[in-house]
């Protein structure tokens, strides 16, 4: 037996359905016995020849002044790291210090593993992708939904999207993923997407929503293995009151042989790093659990294979921010910033002639969607903003217009609003 099905046996023995789940590429993927994984065996070595990486013979970097100039504000020991080799999975003090945010107020007796590192959430969604997407797997999405979604899937991998809409007659419809799977054959394995605070839609389900999506997918999962992909890019960014704000990642946990959920998120918008790129995948799992040591094989694999090693520099500033007293007060006053432009630009679009403009529900993260009237294209009217007023927005077909109040000072809300409503009068001849 090779170590691909060794791993394999050990997966199928934890988590039968997430073997079951798993693509060609993600069954013949292992970990190697290569470079990295010998020079971790040797760290710590009084002579280690492993690192093709330039030191001083001691272990420190041997930057260019130029170079190291960038990082003066940083201890020597942190500049250090952030100039060598990061591990294959990330640095483990970064890691560790990750899951202890991730695991704030949760309960202890849920078992999840320690995140492994990725470059970015849309590096994870890749990863995830490649384990568990191939050529025909269904994955079940709310639509409209965020477009890359359709790249990383169907592009990358032969997947195939399919998506109900997440809005019925202006109202957010929590089964939407559920739905998306009614047509698929008992027993075919399948991934849903669930993505809150969402993108485009900028919604989190209520507590009454989140009860029935979660029954839908205990329901479907009934009928065949589903792994369910927790996007938690906007984690935290909800404005409202009574709205839950941890993610449906820790419901889902033990809840249903069949089902499998895995979180996906990072430093991207929790802690407003949109150039670090650091993200991060987690499973369901204790960490030394033979499912998740199968797991962190294969993802591992892929790492290498791909970007080889991530980004040490990015990982070194997210630590020192999460070692900070004060962060949760800064990622707190970043919230507080993004609740005021989402109440302007709420006000404004409630202002709005719904036969002409019609918002539809949003609560959180930094999207709002706009529906337009019937046979009103959104691109040609995206194309006429730009050209005519001044505003550039997002289009979705059929009939959306996705806001971001993220990007757009507070007291400029109404007045982009007011340009909105302008260029659908012009293209309605009114």
């Amino acid at each position: 037996m090779n170590a691909a099905q060794e791993i394999n046996r050990a997966l199928a023995d934890e988590s039968p359905a997430l073997a079951a789940a798993l693509s060609p590429l993600g069954r013949r993927t292992v970990y190697p016995k290569g470079i990295p994984f010998q020079a971790a065996q040797a760290r710590g070595k009084a002579y280690n020849g492993t690192i093709g990486q330039i030191t001083d013979g001691a272990g420190r970097a041997v930057p260019l002044p130029s170079l190291a100039a960038a990082f003066d504000g940083m201890s020597a020991a942190g500049r250090d790291r952030a100039l060598l080799y990061s591990p294959i999975d990330g640095l483990a003090e970064l890691r560790q210090a990750w899951q202890q945010r991730q695991r704030r107020e949760i309960d202890s007796s849920l078992p999840s593993s320690l995140p492994i590192m990725t470059l970015g959430l849309t590096h994870g969604l890749s990863l995830i992708a490649d384990l568990f997407g191939g050529e025909g797997r269904a994955v079940a999405v709310a639509e409209p939904f965020w477009g890359n979604y359709r790249q990383v899937f169907e592009t990358r991998t032969g997947a195939r999207l399919v998506s109900a809409p997440a809005y019925r007659e202006g109202r957010f419809d929590p089964l939407a993923p559920v739905r998306a799977l009614a047509d698929l054959a008992p027993g075919e394995p399948a991934l849903a997407i669930v993505n809150f605070p969402s993108n485009p839609g900028g919604y989190s389900p209520r507590a009454d929503e989140r009860a029935a999506l979660l029954a839908g997918l205990l329901e479907e999962a009934e009928k065949r293995p589903l792994v369910v992909l927790c996007d938690d890019a906007y984690a935290g960014l909800v404005y409202e009151e009574g709205v839950p704000t941890d993610s449906l990642f820790w419901s889902l946990i033990g809840c249903h042989r069949n089902l499998v959920p895995i979180k996906i998120d990072g430093a991207t918008k929790e802690l407003s790093f949109f150039g670090g790129r650091v993200g991060f995948l987690t499973f369901p799992f204790a960490p030394d659990s033979p499912a998740t040591v199968a797991l962190e094989s294969k993802v591992k694999c892929l790492l290498r294979a791909t970007v080889g090693a991530p980004v040490a520099a990015s990982q070194v500033a997210v630590l020192e921010s999460l070692r900070s007293p004060a962060v949760e007060t800064e990622v707190a006053a970043v919230r507080e910033l993004l609740a005021g432009r989402y109440r302007v630009l709420a006000e404004a679009l409630a202002a709005c002639d719904p036969a002409r403009l019609r918002p539809l529900p949003f609560n959180s993260g930094c999207f709002a969607l706009v529906e337009l009237p019937a046979g009103l294209d959104p691109e040609a009217l995206r194309r006429h903003l730009l050209a005519e007023h001044d505003t550039g927005l997002i289009a979705i077909r059929p009939r959306f217009l996705r806001l971001a109040h993220c990007s757009v000072a507070a007291e400029a809300l109404p007045e982009l609003v007011r340009r909105l409503e302008a260029g659908v009068a012009d293209l309605l001849g009114s």
